[in-house]
């Protein structure tokens, strides 16, 4: 037989082998405990790169050994195929973005199943296919026909490169998430899904997810914003409108000076006086220009101008002059802010630049602010002054009067504001599922009849990289038929953003084969939720908030039963090289194929999850690469120089072991109970590895010379064997047949340890008198707490302390220490 380790042989056995037996496809069985394994499925670019290495072999070392513990155990792959880096591909290569992704789609999955990854392949589905995307485009009409889909007029980030609009969740510090160009405001008719209906559920949720990181958690809650505070109408002068505002400082209100309104408010223009007109324009014109987070931003610099017009303050009667503020926001609040510039700092800023007035409102605990001498505004709680019949009343409680004056005088309200805004699910590009919506000039917008879905992609369009998306230029997409009145009419020409297509993918795989609508609900309840969903932090506020967003409609619409998607999150950790994240950009990239071609898959899993704890980054070593080929050969060693030895033994007597071989033994077990451990409860994959690594230590240099050293050493083997089987499955499946066994590690059993195997049979336990150490004894395991006073009473180095002293107490930690308190 052949003792030389060679990766490819191997692993190229085993993978066909796995792909024949179909091992790791599942179906549902209400006699099986289910376990539903989930990484982040990929955007086909044509390469895997090492993050997706570490990605997927963290998932599928939990996959097989759930699979191993008895789980029936679903772990699917896809592709996250529609989206802007196919069609600027097929602009710069000529080419079609379906014929670039197919061939990515087909070039990865070979790269994948080169890792020898547990995945049902026979669920595989692509964003991109027809039979995917149809059942999309009826959740969208169901979820136009419930309200939840709409199109309106309004300001949106527009990526100039990209030549599509952006949520504000794909803008990143002012750039576009997937080019990194500036952002920009457009005003457009858009398609929005009313994700701020589910606002609150949303956020309550982040509190009953104690499987889900907590930065991820936090992050989520901060994005939905929830405020608790008031809305306030504020008149406007000579007009019958009011400026209503949001604010959760209803205790300042007294000392609002001034209104601050967002430039792209309905009213800014209306509130604009001719003399004031030109400077206005162009105010307006700058901040479209202006990205809006910088807008947002403590350090920008806070700029308006003034309208020429004014408001009152409903309950001091001022005046209050309106300017337009480059750091309102239209769409946060209501778009207009009641500024207390003693009281807010960038309301402070503001009038300090513009001239306008202060006045105090809030005194802190033994202070006395002067607008003269202020050098900033004041923005904790206090007690209130120049506030009318408010005096004196600390804020919180001041909050509670002026709301209930507010309800009470009809100027106002309690309400709640959310920071979450509706999700723009427009895009102006050709590769993405068409919005199944027809316009016609007598019927208005009509939605596509289900008969006629799907509303295909059209294949026959040609891409020049120039005025924006392909199909409105095709005519025989763009006409059609009004399905309610029969008179020509014209289809809608965005398509919809990729995060849909992602919103719920893990639901169609638990059937992707259903027929009759998205989802088979009897399949989907058996396997949903996800147990384990792995992935990158970077989705915190994009995929992983639309996901649960998803899921609530899809319950609601009937599809599903449960109420959150995933209910355990690992945010991976990124791979680093020479100081820095992966990228090709920066020449730090190290290509998977060709260390798979060197060392073998089964070595690139094994480094990238003995390196670091998953959720840490993982700093790259060529050393550590060659440290994990080079333990792969030692247990490669180990089990070929043993196999005479163990060919024919039968399992030990456990009653007639020697001393060396329950030593021996007690070492296989307490490893079994280590890496169980590490395994499931902690995903502490590296010091499993460890403990493994240890084992293999103490096993090399065994050769005891007694009756049953070949029974106990062959328990060690196949127990070695079985404990790397879920992080190197290749060398581990072939190791297991030599060792003479006909069950595919696939459908083994995960060792279970001997309780009796792992108690020591000797401890050592420290003896203080008066809390100071005196001896160590060494005792029988189990040694009752009455014998270890005795023994630690007539112990000669300690009698000489006891000398003459009483004992007052004797204080044992079991298998510790023992401290004697004497005087």
């Amino acid at each position: 037989m052949e003792l030389k380790y060679i990766p490819k042989d191997i692993e190229e056995k085993w993978q066909s082998c796995w792909e024949e037996a179909a091992s790791f496809a599942v179906t549902e069985d209400q006699d099986k405990k289910k376990y539903y394994l989930l990484e982040m499925f990929p955007y086909p670019s044509g390469r895997i790169h090492m993050g997706h290495v570490r990605n997927y072999s963290i998932g599928d070392v939990v996959g097989r050994f759930k699979k191993m513990r008895g789980f029936n155990v679903l772990h699917p792959m896809g592709w996250d195929a529609f989206g802007m880096p196919a069609e600027n591909a097929a602009i710069q290569n000529k080419s079609h973005p379906a014929k670039w992704t197919h061939e990515n789609i087909d070039y990865m999955r070979g790269q994948l199943k080169k890792m020898g990854l547990s995945y049902d392949w026979g669920r595989e589905l692509a964003t991109c296919d027809v039979a995917y995307y149809r059942w999309e485009q009826k959740i969208f009409l169901e979820m136009l026909a419930k309200g939840l889909a709409y199109k309106k007029t309004s300001f949106v980030n527009w990526c100039p490169k990209c030549e599509t609009v952006l949520a504000n969740e794909q803008v990143e510090d002012g750039a576009c998430w997937r080019c990194d160009s500036e952002v920009k405001q457009k005003e457009l008719d858009q398609w929005f899904f009313r994700i701020t209906d589910y606002a609150e559920e949303l956020l309550d949720w982040t509190f009953k997810l104690p499987g889900w990181p907590e930065r991820v958690l936090v992050m989520q809650r901060n994005w939905i914003g929830k405020s608790i505070g008031c809305e306030i109408d504020f008149p406007l002068e000579g007009r019958s409108e009011s400026v209503k505002v949001f604010t959760t400082r209803q205790d300042t209100v007294f000392g609002a000076t001034f209104m601050s309104l967002a430039p792209e408010h309905p009213l800014a223009q209306q509130l604009t006086t001719p003399d004031r007109k030109a400077e206005v324009d162009a105010f307006i014109e700058k901040v479209k220009k202006t990205d809006r987070i910088k807008r947002t931003a403590e350090d920008f610099e806070k700029e308006g101008v003034f309208t020429g017009s004014y408001c009152i303050n409903p309950l001091t009667k001022a005046r209050m002059p309106v300017y337009l503020a480059n750091f309102v926001l239209t769409d946060y609040g209501t778009g207009a802010v009641m500024a207390v510039p003693t009281h807010d700092q960038r309301d402070f800023e503001f009038a300090r630049k513009y001239s306008l007035p202060l006045q105090v409102v809030i005194q802190p605990e033994g202070e006395s602010l002067d607008t003269a001498t202020m050098k900033a505004a004041f923005t904790e709680t206090g007690t209130l002054v120049n506030s009318g019949r408010f005096d004196g009343l600390k804020s919180d409680a001041a909050k509670e009067a002026i709301a209930d004056y507010l309800e009470q005088e009809g100027i106002g309200k309690k309400t709640v504001n959310f920071r979450l805004r509706d999700w723009g699910i427009s895009r102006q590009r050709y590769w993405g599922n068409p919005i199944p919506v027809i316009y016609c000039e007598n019927c208005g917008v009509v939605p596509v009849p289900e008969k006629d879905l799907p509303v295909r992609l059209p294949m026959d369009v040609e891409f020049s990289g120039e005025g924006g998306s392909p199909l409105a230029k095709l005519d025989s997409f763009v006409n059609c038929t009004c399905p309610t009145c029969g008179k020509a009419a014209r289809r809608e020409t965005d398509t919809m953003d990729t995060f849909v297509e992602s919103s719920w993918y893990f639901l169609r795989y638990c059937c992707p084969d259903f027929q009759d609508g998205p989802l088979d609900r009897k399949r989907v309840d058996y396997w949903m939720s996800v147990d384990q969903y792995i992935g990158g932090i970077e989705h915190a506020v994009l995929h992983l908030l639309y996901a649960r967003f998803f899921t609530k409609v899809l319950r609601d619409l009937g599809y599903v039963s449960c109420d959150e998607p995933f209910t355990n999150l690992l945010t991976q950790g990124m791979v680093i090289k020479d100081g820095t994240k992966m990228s090709k950009s920066k020449g730090n990239v190290v290509d998977p194929n060709a260390l798979i071609e060197r060392y073998g898959a089964d070595t690139a899993r094994l480094f990238s999850l003995f390196a670091a704890p998953p959720e840490k980054d993982l700093d790259w070593s060529d050393q550590g690469v060659d440290g994990s080929f080079r333990f792969i050969n030692r247990v490669w060693k180990l089990v070929h120089d043993r196999l005479d030895l163990v060919k024919n033994a039968a399992a030990p007597d456990l009653a007639t072991l020697t001393a060396e071989e329950r030593t021996l033994r007690r070492a296989v077990h307490k490893t079994i109970k280590k890496v169980t451990e590490d395994i499931e409860e902690r995903f502490h994959f590296n010091t499993a590895i460890a403990s493994i690594m240890e084992l293999l230590n103490t096993l090399q240099p065994a050769d005891l010379q007694t009756p049953q050293y070949g029974a106990v050493m062959k328990e060690a083997l196949e127990t070695t064997v079985l404990l790397l089987a879920p992080f190197v499955p290749h060398v581990s499946e072939e190791l297991w047949q030599r060792l003479g066994n006909t069950t595919p590690l696939s459908r083994t059993a995960w060792p279970e340890y001997d309780r009796d195997a792992v108690v020591d049979e000797e401890i050592l336990v420290v003896v203080q008198v008066n809390g100071k150490l005196r001896t160590r004894i060494t005792v029988s395991a189990g040694t009752s707490m009455e014998e270890l006073e005795k023994c630690a009473l007539a112990d000669e180095k300690v009698l000489p302390f006891l000398e003459g002293k009483q004992v007052r107490k004797v204080i044992c930690v079991p298998g510790k220490l023992i401290n004697i308190v004497a005087a």
